[in-house]
């Protein structure tokens, strides 16, 4: 058996490994995790051993969740979505709770099994992947289109109610006389525990993140946020309830504070390794061999849970008005297992309610599922368009209003997205009397926009029959004005695939992506961190009292030189607010006495520099003076120059090494 240090660097090389892979295929990196749990397995290759140690760590990885999570819960997001969380959504949990209590009892010839044990099943099976599915409708973009908010209604309603699951199963363990009394209990514990968080905790809570703020020490922060998210957990778990519900009440409570942004930033990278750990964990669950004797029984269950569940929530979803395309949207998109499931499965294993061959049939079809629902999900389109007989209409009836929008335009301008960037263009446009057309797809911000006089219309610009619709034959140029660049891609290779070298604006972040989206087929990259110091120099320049002629022409030279010298940034020593995949960088190199380019030209040190180029070379005068020299061909280095080298980090090391 392996010690804990040997266990911990298999698990971490494992997961390393499991997560590449997945990445590399664009696969959610939880499915790397349960796969890499179930091949290392003690129940497979056996490399690692389901300890509880390992296990007992994983566990916190689900307190971390369940807080961020209580971070997302405050009253306002649920007051917004109110009739979808508790009304498709408690719809949907409700009725899986009782088809399962009612298959219980019409299988019992079969299969016999209490209806306590049904019953807490039924809440296993009701649960979906809130990382699985959140995580691949960002990637399409579709968070905000009708499937989404459905879906999103779902997962928040089933997060809430974990947390009265992880209260109810204990009792349902008790013997029936003693079952409502346990209830009693438990809901008298969650009063004590309500009452002490939300009650004397709530008037503690921001006086207490304030003093420690003005400490201004980063260290003590995540201390204090460590303490609060464990030392609740501890309560409710003194209280004989879950420490995954203190966490969650935590979450909620830190929510309400201004610090709720800081503190979801700081505890995002114990929730991801911690979670990840729990997920190799329930992959160590799996039997390989219970899928190779057991396989008609695993099967069968993951026809129930996919087959049975998408039925149930396409008809909830039809049934609160959701057309027939949106509903089987909306199925497609949560009839996989979850990984609260696995909380709750192991808590039902624990409690001893069911029999542990059906324990993992049932595991082994939960995992199937989930590695089954990216590819339900990417499907998704043509699923719906196939057996929604209604959906060609609609979308008919959406390129229609596109059209219609579009076909009194020439020369226009299509703008992709309508978010802040996207109207504040807009608005220039009008003042200008340019016509456009955007294309967005949030509901809400494209009725009130149109309302508002905006040329605006419903539609998916990444789609090829969106962007025909909006009259691309025809437009001057296309801007894409959300800085996404998976996303940015998509419109580029669709408006390259129509028209090939029609004039493509994209915005970005930064300029790491800058030569990925130009090879895309983009005319031109405006990433807003370089912008933004443009701005901030100008300002600063004019401010200083240098003219705003001259303010203008050097905006306008650095523009003109494509961002040359300001597309690479100095480095320090804890990092930048730039993301870390920038490898783009100025490097600064003094030439010692010895150097081997002393006394060469720069043109006959240009070999040495491949990838790189020499933005600037400053001599010394006299004391600690130095003056920067023009650059020219036949400038002959001397030592002690300065030269300010522009860069990747590989390419600007090896070029140091030559030139030194």
């Amino acid at each position: 058996m392996p010690s804990v240090l040997q266990l911990t660097l298999i698990l971490l090389a494992s997961g390393v490994a499991g997560v590449l892979i997945f990445r590399y295929f664009g696969l959610p990196p939880i499915l790397g995790y349960l796969a890499i749990g179930v091949l290392i397995g003690p129940k497979a290759f056996g490399i690692a051993s389901d300890s509880e140690t390992v296990r007992y760590l994983a566990e916190f990885g689900v307190v971390f969740l369940m807080f961020s999570i209580g971070l997302e819960f405050n009253l306002q997001k649920l007051r917004a979505m109110r009739s979808i969380v508790f009304g498709l959504g408690a719809s949907q949990v409700l009725l899986t709770m009782v088809l399962a209590v009612l298959s219980s009892f019409l299988l019992s010839w079969v299969y016999p099994m209490s209806w306590q044990a049904a019953l807490a099943l039924g809440g296993a099976l009701s649960m979906s992947s809130t990382a699985i599915v959140t995580k691949l409708l960002s990637d399409r973009g579709e968070l905000e289109a009708g499937h989404g908010r459905n879906v999103i209604g779902v997962l928040l309603f089933q997060d809430l109610a974990v947390v009265f699951l992880l209260i109810l199963l204990p009792a349902l363990g008790k013997d029936p006389k003693d079952l409502f009394f346990a209830l009693g209990i438990a809901l008298i514990k969650i009063s004590i525990a309500l009452f002490l968080i939300f009650f004397v905790g709530r008037q503690m809570m921001s006086r207490w993140f304030k003093l420690v703020a003005q400490f201004r020490s980063q260290e003590l922060f995540m201390l204090n946020l460590l303490l609060i998210v464990l030392g609740f957990s501890a309560i409710t778990e003194h209280l004989g309830l879950s420490l995954a519900l203190g966490a969650f009440l935590a979450g909620m409570l830190i929510s309400e504070t201004p610090f709720r942004h800081q503190v979801e930033e700081d505890i995002k990278p114990f929730r991801d390794v911690l979670l990840g750990l729990f997920f190799i964990t329930v992959g160590m669950l799996l039997d390989l061999h219970v899928i190779l004797d057991q396989w008609v029984l695993v099967l069968a269950l993951l026809a129930i849970i996919v087959i049975i569940k998408f039925a149930m929530i396409a008809a909830l979803a039809r049934a609160f008005g959701a057309s027939a395309g949106v509903a089987i949207r909306t199925g497609l998109c949560l009839c996989q297992a979850g990984e609260f499931g696995f909380v709750l499965l192991n808590q039902i294993d624990g409690l001893k309610l069911i029999d542990p061959a059906l324990s993992q049939a049932l595991l082994a079809a939960m995992l199937i599922s989930m590695f089954g629902a990216p590819f339900l999900i990417q499907y998704s389109d043509r699923i719906a368009l196939r057996f929604a007989s209604s959906e060609w209409l609609l979308q008919s009836l959406a390129l229609t209003r596109v059209a219609a929008k579009s076909v009194r335009h020439e020369n226009h301008i299509i703008i992709c997205g309508f978010g802040r960037a996207g109207q504040s263009l807009a608005r220039m446009l009008d003042q200008e009397k340019i016509p456009y057309i955007a294309l967005d797809l949030d509901p809400d911000r494209v009725a009130e926009a149109s309302m508002a006089g905006d040329q605006v219309v419903y539609g998916d610009s990444s789609r090829e029959n969106y962007l025909v619709s909006a009259g691309i034959a025809r437009a001057k140029a296309v801007v894409v004005t959300f800085a996404d660049t998976a996303a940015s891609l998509k419109v580029l290779y669709q408006v390259e695939r129509l028209r090939p070298g029609m004039t493509t604006l994209v915005r970005t972040k930064d300029d790491s992506d800058l030569k990925k989206l130009e090879a895309a087929g983009a005319t031109e990259v405006v990433p807003e961190l370089i912008e933004g110091s443009l701005m901030l120099a100008s300002h600063v320049l004019l401010i200083m009292g240098v003219p705003m002629r001259k303010v203008v022409r050097r905006v306008t030279e650095a523009r003109e030189a494509r961002y040359g010298l300001l597309r690479g940034y100095f480095r320090g020593s804890e990092g930048d607010d730039l993301e870390e995949n920038d490898s783009w960088r100025l490097h600064t190199l003094t030439l010692l006495a010895g150097s081997h380019a002393i006394g060469k030209t720069l043109h006959e040190i240009g070999p040495d520099l491949e990838g790189v180029a020499i933005q600037a070379v400053r001599r010394k005068v006299g004391g600690d003076d130095y003056v920067k020299l023009p650059l020219s061909p036949d400038l002959c280095l001397l030592e002690n120059d300065i030269l300010v080298l522009s860069g990747s980090s590989d390419s600007t090391d090896v070029a140091e090494s030559k030139l030194l």
